[in-house]
């Protein structure tokens, strides 16, 4: 593969490397976390060579590259290693080194890189047409001076090119062989000196052949293939670069006389405030204190339609503020905002080494050695066969082209990148690339039932319409609470417009409900058990919906009951999982008849009810033993040992922490419709890496054996070489047109019963 180590900038002189011990910051658990902006990563034998490198050093505990970002993140156990020795072990492989940023990194990298190569790309290009030009004569016939004449005009037009459009490939050469190592540049390094080399002896010695025209024209088509496999990386990487590019440089400070200044977003820290201008990104996590405004929160929600946002909303970095000002409260700025975290799942997309890429890693380490071998056995073949040591050397340019493993290097990694960034503008954040591989595995599929087949936010139910002086001393009491029921109360009262009624004293008691006084006496709101439920013959987790009951001196106790709703498409996404060959089980904490009556409305044949974490685990490793390969899909701190048990797990963007950091995708937005869509483009995906591994064998096995056989020219094998890579290139791409999410419909689906997020047995002991 052409790895293109310190193309922009060089290496780092090691007397002048910078301190990193500013750049280090704490990564949890007695962990220390550097991260460090590398921009001439270029290819997966950057990637390789970094970590191998930084994982050799004794102490480090995790080594990362991304290729999307050039971020190198390096962990350790704190005090176990020096900063300085990490910054010298990746300066020292020929890269330059500095503090990761993330606007540098989702900047002009690539421009820059693009620009030098569209300069060596047009001097290559001007030179081989006037060569070629130069050699008609040649090749018509001329004869002595004549002919040396024209070699010689070549030589003035091809050597300096050459030597200018040559450099992005000389220079990673010359640094990875200084750093004692390999890659595909020394080869194809080696072939345009050799051809440019052998010219200019033929001239000097008046021979008849020259090949200024080869030589020269094979940098034009590497530097086309090198070019346009940039643009389609770029493209391919566009999924993090566009998350990047949401983030603030800066944000403008609210002052404590009520002043207002710009700062650099390094300077702002928890617990500032902070104004944002309608039509501005938000560059922090933060509360708002003062002003409202419309917010496009697709970035969190996956919704399109616009969300308001008033005292007291939370708002996150990189959501767009559409119709008026806003000061916040700063909660996270930098490298802690959910925006950040984004973008760390995305590169997480990449990171992951699956069967198909540790393969491809295996084969590019021994490829540059076996070039080499194969050129010398064919330059030693071709002298000894026919003593003609101009076709042997020839012969031998023509193998070290032709035999660059691009395509090979790409099979993998750009399916991956191509399809995380395809999720992510579906609405689903791929945590790691190896989980599209065993995505692509599975014959059954497990779900919890609630927060992930239904939405996970219960909602007032009414067999007749209520009592509005009930409901309004209801929302009284729920109106300060963050219990889920409690919500749903406030919500309903406001949904009919009744005003919740006064009441003072209000407390919230664990486990048994709220209360609180009114001018008629005390009133209380939760279990029936507590809150007199019982006199009217109700029993505490009786029936099968969620229930509180309101007790009041102006009557008898008044149930309200809740239900929580299935998703709208889950129906539909369970019929097309078995469309797709797929087992499905319902394996949930909830009450028997809740589990029972939303299993019956899906159609699913098994569901296991009251299962504790430890069952879930339990019935995970049942599936496992039966040779069975399982996607989880749970959203509660509950199911977050089940979600690691299993071969692949995805939550939905609204799950607990817990869950959502071990899951492998997280879907944004209420559409369980993902779950069917993840699976269809991890098939599609493997599909295409496997066809890109045929490709990138196909050609070899075809090319290399022409090659030595002396059938291919050294201009016919780059035209070969960037061919490939660029086939391959293609082919992955091609995921972006072929796949498309399930549209949205609208579909009738009856309501079943539940509990809220959080865990079903907490939500249940308090209501």
């Amino acid at each position: 593969m052409s790895c293109c180590a310190g193309t922009l900038a060089g290496g780092t002189d090691r007397d002048q490397l910078p301190d990193p011990a500013g750049w280090v910051r704490p990564a949890g658990a007695g962990l220390s976390q550097l991260d460090l902006l590398v921009p001439g990563i270029h290819c997966a034998g950057c990637i390789s060579r970094i970590e191998r490198a930084l994982n050799a050093l004794s102490g480090v505990t995790h080594a990362r590259v991304n290729m999307s970002t050039r971020r190198v993140a390096v962990s350790w156990k704190d005090g176990a290693v020096d900063p300085r020795a990490l910054v010298e072990a990746v300066a020292g492989l020929g890269y330059r080194v500095q503090p990761f940023d993330a606007a540098a990194a989702g900047g002009g990298g690539d421009e820059e890189e693009g620009r030098e190569l569209l300069r060596a790309l047009a001097v290559a290009g001007f030179a081989a047409a006037n060569v070629m030009l130069l050699s008609v004569s040649v090749w018509s016939g001329a004869e002595a001076a004549t002919r040396d004449l024209f070699h010689w005009l070549s030589a003035l037009v091809a050597l300096p090119a050459v030597a200018y459009a040559g450099r992005p490939f000389f220079r990673s050469a010359r640094r990875v062989l200084a750093s004692g190592g390999l890659n595909m540049d020394v080869p194809i390094s080696l072939a345009v000196a050799m051809a440019a080399g052998m010219s200019l002896f033929e001239t000097i010695t008046h021979g008849p052949h020259a090949y200024f025209d080869a030589s020269v024209s094979l940098l034009f088509f590497l530097l086309i293939g090198r070019y346009l496999d940039l643009r389609m990386r770029a493209r391919a990487h566009s999924a993090v670069r566009e998350l990047m590019a949401l983030n603030a440089a800066g944000a403008t400070l609210v002052e404590a006389d009520g002043g207002r200044r710009y700062v650099p977003l390094s300077q702002v820290g928890a617990g500032a405030l902070v104004a944002v201008a309608a039509g501005e990104r938000v560059p922090v996590d933060g509360t708002v204190i003062e002003g409202v405004s419309d917010l496009d929160r697709s970035l969190v929600t996956g919704e399109s339609v616009p969300e308001a946002a008033e005292p007291g909303a939370t708002v996150h970095a990189g959501c767009l503020n559409l119709s008026g000002p806003l000061v916040l409260r700063v909660l996270a700025a930098g490298e802690d905002t959910f925006l950040s975290e984004v973008i760390r799942l995305m590169e997480a997309a990449e990171k992951g080494k699956s069967a198909h890429v540790a393969l491809a890693d295996r084969l590019t380490r021994i490829y540059a050695p076996a070039v080499h071998v194969l050129a010398a056995a064919t330059f030693a073949g071709w002298l000894w066969a026919s003593g003609d040591w101009h076709q042997a050397l020839v012969a031998a340019t023509a193998v070290l082209i032709i035999t660059c493993p691009c395509a090979l290097a790409l099979a993998v990694p750009v399916v991956q990148v191509v399809a995380s960034g395809v999720a992510f503008r579906s609405g689903v954040m791929v945590k790691d690339g190896t989980a599209l591989e065993r995505l692509a595995q599975i014959d059954t599929v497990v779900f919890d039932k609630t927060g992930t087949l239904t939405l996970g936010r219960p909602q007032a139910v009414f067999a007749a319409p209520p009592d509005p002086e009930a409901l309004a001393l209801a929302a009284g009491l729920a109106r300060d609470s963050r219990h889920p029921l409690a919500r749903a109360i406030v919500a309903a009262a406001a949904e009919r417009g009744i005003a919740p009624a006064p009441v003072s004293a209000v407390r919230e008691i664990a486990g048994s409900g709220l209360e609180g006084k009114t001018r008629s006496g005390m009133v209380r709101l939760g279990r029936a058990g507590w809150s007199g439920g019982e006199a009217a013959g109700a029993q505490d987790g009786g029936g099968q919906q969620m229930e509180m009951w309101l007790s009041w001196e102006q009557g008898l106790p008044v149930r309200f009951a809740f239900e929580d709703r299935l998703r709208e498409d889950a129906a539909e996404t369970l019929a097309r999982l078995g469309a797709l060959g797929l087992d499905v089980e319902l394996l949930s904490g909830d009450r028997a008849g809740a589990v029972d009556s939303a299993a019956s409305l899906l159609g699913i044949k098994r569901a296991i009810s009251g299962a504790r974490p430890q069952d879930k685990v339990a019935r995970l490793k049942q599936l496992r033993a039966s040779s069975r390969r399982v996607l989880m899909v749970g959203d509660g701190i509950n199911d977050a040992p089940a979600l690691a048990q299993a071969h692949v797990s995805m939550s939905p963007g609204s799950a607990a922490a817990v869950a959502s950091t071990q899951a492998s995708f997280v879907f944004l937005g209420e559409r369980l419709a993902a779950v069917a869509d993840m699976i269809v483009l991890a098939r599609r995906a493997m599909g295409i890496v496997r066809g890109n591994f045929a490709l990138a064998l196909g050609y070899n096995l075809l090319a290399v054996p022409l090659a030595m056989a002396g059938q291919a020219s050294p201009l016919i094998a780059a035209i070969a070489m960037s061919s490939s890579s660029l086939l391959v290139t293609l082919n992955g791409l091609r995921l972006r047109g072929d796949f498309a999410p399930a549209p949205a419909r609208a579909v009738a689906v009856p309501h079943g019963g539940g509990a809220a997020p959080g865990g079903e047995g907490e939500l249940e002991a308090a209501a």
